[in-house]
């Protein structure tokens, strides 16, 4: 539930929505018959590979569901969790657990389905289970090195075989049906009287494989959300075509002095850049990080400005066009950027002439916001920047 409303469920209501969805699972499960231990052999057998079929109709339902919510934007792709991958570990603890499936009938959610039913060979299933988190656990310092070794990092299979995601989701959707074609022809030949696929209508089957093979393809020219806004954003004929708001240097610089409340200045430049100097109560934030639901409620408040501070116009311009395009309101860019706000207030030891009736009220203006500003500036970092931490990645999985 993270990804889609973390803003909107506490931790403790997420606790009790997983019960009802475990509950919900196990159900399915159940129905489907993986309480039976013959379910998982079969697949090892030859006889029965239902198992196989329902674990590629979740993989390519899971996928299809990320892909389509993230392009319109109801799911933060961000805040999901990849495991990191430990190459030999994983190799080694794929065997010996494909080996525990093969003698026990069962993976961890369906021994827990079956001991659910009352099943004894479930029950014995998860004891020992249990007993070999136990062994684990005392004999870990006998291979803690061989643990951490070969560590690979957060990978995504298409970034590891350099494909896009659209590709890598068609290929899997292809697998899955020829998978669910070669399947059924072998378990009609070696289980000839009793075959789960004997039950199916082909005719369903046949169009259901079409459906999922076009919408593989529609995967593949799919964009990316994200990488399409964001190209879409910096193209010059649409920055041009665009205009945005501007908040003069000197407005900010008032609106800094008077700590106002209704005022939220957004730095996009580099994190090294804003470590060297930055705006009094400002925020760094990258701008691949817009997209992330942690930020929605501080863009949201309609009533508070955002400020966009950048390297340069173009920068700002950019940022402000996304945000924009992602629904948010009551926005500026500063003029000049941060290099103009810098030249004119915090460092200019020669005052900018500013050619009007009030030069000499503006000067003075600037040197007094120049001094307040500055020990601004100087608290800061004294007291350390304000770090808005990322929130933590949902985790999960079987």
């Amino acid at each position: 539930m993270g990804p889609f409303v973390p803003e909107l469920i506490s931790d403790q209501l997420n606790l009790l929505v997983a019960l009802f969805i475990g509950i919900g699972f196990g159900f399915v499960l159940e129905q489907a018959g993986f309480s039976s231990s013959r379910r998982l052999a079969g697949v090892f057998y030859g006889y029965d590979f239902t198992v196989l079929r329902v674990f590629f109709t979740a993989a390519v339902t899971a996928m299809s569901g990320v892909l389509l919510l993230g392009y319109f934007g109801l799911l933060d792709t961000e805040a999901i969790y990849v495991n990191p991958m430990w190459l030999l570990p994983a190799v080694v603890g794929g065997i010996i657990m494909g080996a525990g499936f093969i003698l026990g009938g069962y993976c961890p959610g369906t021994s827990i389905s079956a001991a659910a039913i009352g099943k004894v060979d479930g029950m014995f299933f998860i004891g020992g289970g249990i007993l070999g988190v136990l062994v684990f656990g005392e004999l870990f310092p006998l291979y803690d090195k061989f643990y951490e070794s070969t560590p690979l990092g957060a990978l995504k299979v298409f970034d590891l075989l350099g494909i896009s995601q659209g590709l890598f989701a068609f290929l899997l959707i292809t697998i899955a049906v020829t998978a669910f074609a070669v399947t059924t022809m072998i378990e009609k030949r070696v289980n000839k009287n009793s075959a789960p696929s004997l039950e199916f209508k082909t005719s369903r089957h046949v169009a259901a494989g079409i459906v999922a093979l076009a919408l593989g393809v529609l995967f593949i020219v799919l964009p990316d959300r994200k990488t399409h806004l964001l190209n879409k954003v910096s193209e010059p004929n649409y920055i041009s075509s665009h205009p945005v708001v501007t908040m003069e240097i000197d407005e900010l610089a008032f609106r800094i002095v008077d700590r106002e409340p209704n005022i939220q200045i957004i730095d996009v430049r580099t994190p090294e850049s804003y470590a060297r100097m930055a705006l009094p109560a400002s925020n760094n934030i990258q701008v691949r990080d817009f997209f992330s639901k942690e930020w929605a409620s501080a863009f949201s408040r309609r009533h508070v400005r955002k400020v966009i501070v950048g390297e340069n116009d173009a920068q700002e311009r950019s940022s402000y066009l996304l945000l924009q395009e992602l629904g948010y309101e009551n926005l500026a860019i500063l003029q000049g950027g941060f290099e103009a706000f810098n030249k004119t207030i915090l460092t200019s030891s020669v005052p900018v002439s500013t050619g009007g009736r009030w030069e000499a009220d503006v000067i003075k203006f600037r040197n007094d916001a120049r001094a307040r500003i500055s020990k601004m500036i100087v608290d800061s970092k004294q007291q350390g920047q304000k770090i808005v931490r990322k929130e933590k990645k949902i985790q999960g999985g079987c």
